[in-house]
């Protein structure tokens, strides 16, 4: 089954960026960003060393979208077969990003998932 992705929009800042105050964190389990990386379109709003743009993937098989990447990591929900994931990050056999259709952050085992055409 080829499953084809619409990249969501990805505003990518061009102008000189600068820390004005606190980054609001109040929606953590929808955000991603963590200490290391954060999601190129949050450059600007979080300040991390590295910024990454989001590489659609597909959900091979149900599985869970876990808190950890591990797999004893809180189960967070279940992801669908066919669900498209947006991996940021890739470590470990375990990829950490933000599933699109409802925008929950967490990590995925790589062996369920597969690059969107």
């Amino acid at each position: 089954m080829t499953v084809e992705a619409t990249p969501l929009p990805v505003a990518v800042p061009t102008v000189q960026l600068s820390l004005v105050r606190p980054a609001d964190r109040s929606d953590k389990p929808h955000l991603p960003v963590r200490g290391d990386l954060a999601h190129i379109g949050l450059a600007g709003r979080y300040f991390v060393p590295h910024y990454a743009v989001p590489m659609a993937h597909v959900v091979k098989a149900g599985t869970a979208l876990r808190g950890a990447g591990k797999p004893e990591g809180e189960e967070l929900r279940l992801l669908a077969q066919g669900e498209v994931f947006d991996v940021l990050d890739i470590a470990g056999g375990w990829a950490w990003g933000q599933a699109q259709s409802d925008l929950l952050v967490g990590y995925v085992d790589m062996a369920v998932l597969e690059a969107a055409a």
